[in-house]
């Protein structure tokens, strides 16, 4: 095992699969040699001296070609990453991404792969505005033919974004920015993938479960802290892939605490928090003690002020007040 930090941990997972498999390149605004190399992240640096210019592509600033340059190059058998700059710029590769590829292994009648990977990074916490900052994962997950992953932890991100690569359907990995430089954790030395579907249970607990996804894992495990000082004992489950969802692990977890809170960025109208509810009232209805709490953002845009913005995303206060609210 080794310390990484998110960022670092999204490189190695790309560095290494593209020297697994020479099929594999990559393709994206700014990524070879825009902002010192590497994207205004730094997520792709190295990856040119590497692998050269064949293989990491520096493109148009059209996420709709990017996307369909990636349809293209999966139908001849590539296996492209496209890197979209912010999550928000999904709007306008998403013609490409739901119409075109998510739909092709469909309506070609299996007979074609569709091994493309999307990735994005997205989220608040940065100070980026209302048009840098947004949480689309909802919109993405009702769309058949694609898949959607969203790593919380280093260790999960490269284990996933490895299995990305692997896969031959199209896969959304959703990367939050907070998490980039300001979160660090073990991740295996060794070539390993964490299967697409299934989630992890990062805290044990027999009072209260608490699902939450991508960075609210970590407010959520504060959180749990917090609540471990007043004696209440929260599970924490992640469910890693929100497309497909792993329900047998949110579903045993609330069968042993009979209880749940629900937590994402995005805000709570419209928010997949509502499916996860759903399901724990369709299959989970005789495991509950009390009403099923969701913890998200209110339903404005994200603010600009980086004071209100601190006001507008969900905490861990947020989530301690939830449980509270029905243990």
């Amino acid at each position: 095992m080794k310390d990484l930090f998110y960022l670092d941990a999204v490189n190695e997972a790309l560095t290494e699969e593209m020297a697994r498999d020479d099929r594999v390149f990559i393709i994206g605004e700014d990524i070879a040699v825009g902002y010192g190399g590497g994207g205004v992240f730094g997520a792709t640096r190295g990856l040119l001296d590497k692998f050269g210019e064949n293989r990491v592509l520096d493109a148009p600033l059209s996420e709709s070609a990017i996307a369909g340059c990636a349809t293209g190059a999966a139908l001849v058998g590539y296996r492209p990453i496209v890197e979209l700059m912010f999550g928000d710029f999904l709007t306008i590769a998403s013609e490409q991404i739901v119409n075109c590829a998510a739909k092709m292994r469909w309506s070609l009648g299996g007979d074609v792969d569709m091994p493309i990977v999307y990735r994005t990074a997205y989220g608040g916490g940065v100070g980026a505005g209302m048009h840098h900052s947004q949480c689309f994962e909802n919109w993405f997950a009702g769309v058949p033919g694609l898949k959607v992953v969203m790593p919380s932890t280093p260790s999960d991100v490269k284990g996933l974004l490895k299995a990305a690569v692997r896969d031959n359907d199209p896969v959304l990995v959703l990367e939050h920015k907070f998490l980039y430089k300001r979160l660090q954790g073990p991740v295996p030395d060794d070539d390993y993938i964490i299967p697409i579907g299934k989630g992890d249970i990062k805290r044990e607990g027999d009072d209260v479960t608490i699902i939450a996804l991508s960075a609210m894992v970590q407010q959520a495990l504060e959180a749990a802290d917090q609540l471990e000082r007043k004696n209440i004992h929260a599970e924490v489950v992640d469910p890693r892939t929100i497309l497909p969802l792993d329900e047998e692990i949110i579903l045993k977890s609330v069968e042993k605490t009979g209880k749940a809170v629900i937590v994402h960025e995005a805000p709570v109208i419209g928010g997949f928090g509502g499916e996860i509810a759903a399901i724990l009232a369709d299959k989970g209805i005789d495991f509950l003690e009390a009403p099923v709490k969701r913890v998200g953002a209110p339903f404005c845009p994200v603010p600009s002020s980086p004071e209100m913005e601190q006001f507008y995303l969900p905490n861990a206060e947020n989530i301690v007040q939830a449980v509270q609210e029905i243990v």
